[in-house]
């Protein structure tokens, strides 16, 4: 053998691997409990920022309750995954109150990055005119030209004069609210048209109605119909009309009513997992009031 080959056979044996000493169990455990410790913390602030999220979805819905003359205004709002999809809004203009219920399709994270967004849009159309219609129409437009990144979304909006008991309102895809009349009767507000963010020139038409003394609005997202126990049934229209006239039937106010319903709502589930977010909205006029025409009989009978 030449000295060159000696020489690659001497390299060859200087760069052989060396072997690795196995890190001891000690430093494998220390090393998990670090790993485990980064991961705590930073699930702590996830969890965090998750509540902090919720506290300013809260903050952009209307005060839990409300009050104008004689009409009171509670509302509630579940989420089905930390973060809601659903809103409830209250704008005050020139006199009159703007409601607006509205549901983000989908839920999680992704449905409540979108809430803001239809919030603003709904409250700057709001500043702009209180007729529900061009509310409901502005905002499609709005969403629409978004893209396709938006999407589809279910609002209900109603102009309330707290003075008279006027109420005109829009659906575009939602759920019908219920009116009880204080006589039992039942009207469903469907009047409206499509989804927001389907068709940009959808029309919207509007509906009227009024709220009597003790007349009693219920209004919701698809939600609380959907709700399902371990038979895997819906709660269904027919339960929710059921629950809101049992609840009315015991008098009391709009919050109590409320909660009515949403115990309703949760004892039909039990243990079996939401599907989707849940809203409630109740304006109940006090069954003391008088309506126009009842104060002007009273007035000639005087």
């Amino acid at each position: 053998m030449n000295s060159l080959g000696f020489t690659a056979v001497a390299t060859q044996r200087v760069e052989a691997p060396v072997r690795r000493r196995r890190p001891s169990a000690v430093a494998q455990r220390r090393e998990l409990e670090g790993k485990l410790t980064a991961l705590q913390k930073d699930y702590a602030e996830l969890h965090a920022e998750i509540f902090e999220a919720a506290q300013i979805h809260r903050r952009l819905c209307a005060p839990r309750l409300v009050q104008y003359s004689q009409f009171e205004i509670a509302n509630e709002i579940f989420a089905v995954r930390h973060l809601a999809g659903d809103f409830f809004t209250v704008n005050e203009r020139d006199g009159q109150v703007v409601l607006s219920l509205g549901d983000i399709c989908g839920k999680g994270l992704a449905a409540a990055m979108w809430t803001s967004n239809l919030v603003g849009r709904v409250s700057f159309h709001s500043a702009l005119s209180c007729d529900p219609d061009r509310i409901v129409s502005g905002v499609n437009r709005d969403m629409c030209l978004t893209g396709k990144l938006a999407p589809l979304a279910s609002l209900f909006v109603a102009r309330l004069d707290p003075v008279t008991g006027d109420l005109e309102y829009c659906s575009a895809g939602h759920p019908p609210a219920m009116l009880l009349r204080a006589d039992g009767e039942l009207e469903l507000l469907s009047d409206g048209g499509l989804l927001l963010g389907v068709v940009p020139t959808a029309s919207y038409s509007t509906g009227s109605v009024k709220l009597n003394a003790g007349d009693v609005l219920l209004a919701y997202s698809d939600g609380v119909i959907e709700s399902r126990n371990g038979m895997e049934e819906e709660f269904g229209f027919g339960r929710l009309e059921s629950q809101l006239r049992q609840a009315n039937s015991l008098g009391g106010s709009a919050e109590s009513l409320l909660f009515s319903v949403l115990a309703a709502v949760q004892d039909f589930a039990a243990t079996h997992p939401l599907v989707d977010d849940l809203s409630l909205a109740v304006v109940r006029r006090d069954a003391g009031a008088l309506s126009e025409s009842q104060s002007a009989d009273r007035l000639h009978l005087s």
